[in-house]
């Protein structure tokens, strides 16, 4: 049923029956599925995309690099878990290369976000550095295009062309 989960991630609104047709299933099947998915934490949730940037909502991301000593019997993991539990915090990633962390978050603007770096990232125990990389537009997020080819950005260019 992997064709089950990679249909829900491309489009989590598509209905039981649906689902059923495209997969050659009963409804039945694909229902307890999702359930099983859903209770064994293989399906962890369902969002909706948005494009802050047509909203009146102030709105700024930020992709957050850190470097860190990692604890010696919890490794990366105790200080990922922390970082986790802040509500500007999106997403969390263990990476390889110069930083250990990935940490991408939101706020109101981007004078909060600098404030959660400055007064609640940098003070935790074992982070050695950061590097704020602030989201200026966003082309493409979670498989989805956001780039209209109608829209004419400030200068009256079209950003299609």
């Amino acid at each position: 049923m992997n064709q089950l989960l990679e249909l829900l991630q491309g489009d989590a609104k598509l209905s039981i029956r649906q689902l059923s047709v495209m997969l050659d299933e009963t409804e039945e099947n694909i229902q307890k599925a999702i359930q099983r998915y859903e209770k064994d934490g293989l399906i962890k949730g369902y969002h909706a995309l948005i494009n802050w940037e047509r909203t009146e909502t102030r709105h700024a991301s930020a992709l957050i690099e850190l470097r860190i000593t990692p604890k010696k019997d919890t490794g990366f993991d105790e200080i990922a878990n922390r970082i986790v539990g802040f509500p500007e915090v999106q997403s969390v990633y263990l990476m390889s290369g110069g930083y250990d962390l990935a940490v991408f978050v939101t706020a109101k603007s981007m004078s909060d976000i600098a404030m959660f770096v400055m007064k609640r990232l940098s003070p935790i125990e074992g982070v050695l550095s950061t590097a704020t990389h602030f989201i200026l537009t966003r082309y493409k997020d979670g498989g989805v295009v956001f780039s209209d080819s109608e829209e004419i950005d400030e200068r009256g260019s079209n950003l299609g062309d």
